[in-house]
């Protein structure tokens, strides 16, 4: 065997405990130790469970330790770390609850784990200056339709069919306020500066501001957002989007436009 497939072997068999010791993991007396791998095997999923709690903390109180270390386990069982940076561990892990019978009936956890990913995503991104509201001011109104905004380095946006956003900042409370509100919302997390903020965006903004995200011009993602919104405001949506610090540079027929 050799040293890929060796390697892919021990990784497989530390995940999985219901496999053997893999070949050529011995003692000094040259026999293979089951207990001790166990050890071992045990030591590396305390390593990742714990790496999981520690970015998903409001996913592990919605559903106590006990129920999130047997989650925890069973998405480690199937997802190897893919960086040797631990913060990036669990990028899958809200797709991997979503689909997760024994928490089918907590429809809104896998969205709130979603925002909790994105936060590390925002906390680790690139620095880069903001779209300035100015440059968006300067420029004449009819060349604002064929315009593309590109999202900001930290920028996510996330859409859930449940308050998601709303569970996420009552957990930040002490004691945790009840939500009372129970409708859809669009999050958007990122951190323009210095730190690491979470917006609740109007229910009327949050096509458009999908439809942005995804690289459509700002005429096609209005025209689609007044269609599926009487309330949606263009003017409104945009300043308050760009105001947050959504974006990082303006774009036209492929070309970054310079705002100086």
């Amino acid at each position: 065997m050799d040293f890929a497939a060796s390697q892919s072997a021990f990784a497989t068999a530390l995940l999985q405990a219901d496999r053997p010791v893999p070949d050529g993991i011995t003692t000094v007396r040259g026999d293979a130790d089951p207990a001790r791998f166990a050890v071992y095997r045990n030591n590396v999923f305390v390593g990742l469970t714990r790496a999981l709690a520690q970015r998903f903390p409001v996913t592990e109180k919605l559903v106590g330790p006990a129920f999130f270390l047997a989650m925890a386990r069973a998405y480690a069982q199937d997802h190897k770390p893919a960086s040797p940076l631990i913060i990036n561990y669990g990028n899958y892990f809200a797709d991997f609850i979503a689909s997760f019978a024994p928490a089918s009936g907590l429809v809104y956890l896998s969205d709130v784990a979603r925002i909790e990913a994105a936060w590390t995503h925002a906390y680790h991104a690139a620095d880069a200056p903001a779209l300035d509201l100015a440059a968006l001011a300067a420029l004449a109104p009819e060349t604002l339709a064929d315009l593309q905004l590109s999202p900001h380095p930290s920028a996510h946006l996330i859409l859930s069919d449940h308050p998601a956003g709303s569970i996420w900042n009552a957990h930040q409370q002490n004691p945790v306020r009840p939500v009372m509100d129970w409708q859809p919302q669009a999050m958007l997390v990122l951190r323009p500066e210095m730190t690491v903020d979470i917006h609740i965006l109007p229910p009327q903004d949050a096509v458009f501001a999908s439809l942005l995200f995804r690289g459509l011009s700002l005429g096609e993602a209005a025209e689609t957002a007044f269609s599926a919104n009487d309330a949606f405001d263009f003017g409104a949506a945009l300043a308050g989007l760009t105001g947050l610090g959504a974006f990082a540079t303006l774009q036209k027929d492929q070309g970054q436009i310079d705002e100086d």
